[in-house]
């Protein structure tokens, strides 16, 4: 006969909702995957790796700080007994720590996105280390650690999930930081106008967005306080039951609100819904309601929702074009903005109905949190300017970060190519993209094929290319027009003339293999039958010398 397992329901009750907390905790950290796709895909192809770079060290190097002194800083200024006693506290300790981490890296990765193109990655990760000891976790402290502005006007500041506390201090450091630093280079003219600098990627931006609110609902969800407590020796559901539903259903509504403001707004600006304004929207929309998510109406949410989403074309040209700040990936109106505004909209749509005594604790709180964030970003920033270490010098930033920073090529097909030599020491081979060797032997009259061709393109002629028996081939990143008529194109908004296309040069020198051969080759790989697929070019070479062995001519090539 079985006997009925006696079972502690503390125990069960810190079990089940420990896992939750850490399931949520792994969601939201998932989110470092959306604002690097995001981020990647609104930088130039040139700075790629950098962006990348930048939120895996926001991430190792931020959250290390951050336990080591970071909570404990925001335990200290919400005025805990015992604020560093999480680090030997245990297994429940360590769990709600990790809960607070993941939040305090994602405001620290924000402000990556609005530096990039220029700022040095030393000045990067050193702001990232006085955000995540001091800036943030004072601004925790002083609200969810139970400082002054818990209280404050004796309501204190509503702030379910860091509409304000994680998002709009992030936009507002990101804001001030592009500041500091200056715009990239060519942003703007003498006479100030603004000119446009595209992403390189629609894909990424819009992959990152999509997972960005994936990890949404683990953020405002997963703040939905315990599943289970006990009460008189029972097991009963907590907080979570009165809130997690009405949390889930607020973040939805407001995502889409968000999405549909932002499309709104640009369809009366260009007559056009621009693709990047609707993926910005959905993440404002999200901002807006992360503060008042628990408190909010159905139809408060998509009000909130849709003035996010619907200020952030305004309040991006405003700061682009008044302002002269060069937000990269705007997170000042998908973050600081629609973090303000919808931590400051909780009375007008509010389950419990209007107060002004709730309306004016939430001016106050975002008016703190905002100026103390600025007069901190602003002070790190101004220091490592003064010393020269905050930018990039400009050779760096025409070069692109990813080789001045890391040494390293994003897209190396795009670069120059390495002719393969073997231990010989003759350079007489090529490989293919499948890894065949091609040999040649050289002949008597020296051409050189040189094809401007679409960069889609470029694997199809390498193998063709090879095929025909030609030697080692050198790809090089171009722009050119040819006789294509200039176009107009449009990103985040704004319309810009694409005079020039992008494409890819080959060169191939030829000595043995017909130079009409290597052209057949690539004007049959390279064509797809619509303008712009290119031209090809054949010169006569008068010389060829061998930089190792001194060879001239055909034994040179």
């Amino acid at each position: 006969m079985l006997t009925p397992l006696q079972v502690d329901p503390s125990t069960v009750v810190s079990g089940v909702n420990n896992v939750w907390v850490l399931t949520v905790t792994f969601l939201i950290f998932f989110m470092h995957a959306g604002f690097a796709m995001l981020e990647a895909g609104q930088v130039r192809s040139k700075n790629v790796a950098n962006q990348l770079t930048k939120n895996m060290l926001t991430w190792s190097i931020g959250v290390i700080v951050y336990f080591l002194i970071g909570a404990g800083v925001s335990g200290m200024v919400g005025g805990s007994a015992d604020p560093f006693g999480y680090i030997t506290g245990g297994s429940d300790a360590w769990i709600g720590w990790l809960f607070g981490a993941v939040f305090a890296m994602t405001a620290a990765t924000i402000v990556s996105g609005a530096v990039a193109g220029r700022a040095k990655l030393r000045a990067y990760v050193t702001y990232t280390v006085v955000l995540s000891a001091v800036i943030y976790p004072v601004v925790t402290g002083l609200t969810w650690g139970g400082g002054y502005l818990s209280s404050v006007l004796g309501v204190g500041f509503s702030d379910f999930a860091g509409g304000m506390i994680v998002h709009g201090m992030g936009g507002v450091a990101g804001l001030t930081a592009a500041w500091v630093l200056g715009p990239r280079m060519d942003r703007y003219n003498d006479d100030g106008s603004a000119n446009v600098i595209p992403g390189h990627s629609m894909t990424f931006a819009v992959l990152g967005t999509l997972i960005l609110c994936f990890g949404w609902y683990g953020f405002n969800v997963g703040t939905a306080a315990s599943v289970f407590v006990v009460e008189e020796g029972s097991v009963a559901l907590g907080a979570f039951a009165e809130t997690v539903g009405r949390v889930a259903l607020t973040t939805t509504l407001a995502m889409g609100a968000g999405a549909i403001g932002a499309a709104g707004v640009s369809l009366l600006q260009t007559d056009k819904v621009d693709t990047l304004y609707v993926a910005n929207g959905m993440l404002a929309g999200l901002v807006g309601i992360t503060s008042i998510t628990n408190l909010s109406t159905w139809w408060g949410a998509l009000l909130v929702g849709l003035l996010a989403g619907g200020q952030l074309p305004i309040v991006f040209k405003f700061v682009e074009k008044r302002l002269k700040i060069d937000d990269v990936c705007a997170v000042y109106p998908v973050h600081g903005s629609a973090g303000a505004l919808g931590a400051v909209l909780l009375p007008f749509v509010s389950i419990n109905g209007f107060s002004a005594q709730v309306l004016l604790a939430q001016i106050v709180s975002v008016t703190v949190i905002g100026a103390w964030t600025i007069v901190a970003t602003a002070a790190v920033f101004g220091v490592l300017k003064a010393i020269g270490q905050a930018r990039v010098s400009p050779d760096h930033e025409r070069e692109g970060l990813d080789v001045a920073e890391h040494g390293v090529d994003t897209y190396p097909e795009f670069g120059d190519q390495p002719d393969a030599v073997p231990d010989g020491g003759e350079r007489t081979e090529l490989r293919t993209d499948g890894g065949e060797i091609v040999r040649t032997d050289g002949g008597s009259e020296i051409k050189m094929v040189v094809a401007m061709l679409r960069p889609e393109k470029l694997g199809d002629v390498k193998q063709a290319i090879a095929e025909v028996g030609a030697p080692s081939i050198t790809v090089t990143n171009v722009s050119g027009r040819g006789s294509q008529p200039a176009k107009k194109s449009q990103w985040r908004g704004e319309e810009y003339t694409v005079d020039l296309h992008q494409k890819v040069k080959i060169e191939c020198v030829v000595a043995d293999v017909p130079a009409m051969d290597v052209a057949d080759a690539i004007r049959e790989s390279a064509n797809t039958g619509d303008p712009g697929d290119g031209k090809i070019f054949i010169m006569p070479v008068e010389n060829a010398i061998q930089v190792r062995t001194g060879k001239e001519g055909p034994d040179a090539v």
